[in-house]
């Protein structure tokens, strides 16, 4: 994420706990999601599962109202499943 910081000069926020923290009543009053999580403004991109860089990058082009990133092709199979 720190890469992506840089790249789009947007701040970042990381917020570690430890897992028992996230399962108090506290926590579930927050109304914030399942770690781990990443939430862009007030939309939670994904919640209980990790996020990959380029679904995590074209959240953040869409939320600052910029074109999505370019996807690059990846082998034969991507240009074949990309069709």
């Amino acid at each position: 994420m720190p890469r992506l910081g840089e790249k789009y000069d947007i701040e970042i926020e990381t917020i570690s706990k430890p897992p028992a923290e996230y399962n108090t009543d506290e926590y579930f009053e927050l109304d914030l999601p399942v770690a781990p999580a990443v939430m862009i403004g007030e939309e939670i991109l994904v919640e209980g599962v990790d996020v990959s860089d380029e679904k995590l990058e074209a959240a953040i082009c869409k939320q600052l109202g910029l074109p999505p990133p370019d996807q690059k092709k990846k082998g034969i199979l991507g240009r074949v499943l990309r069709r």
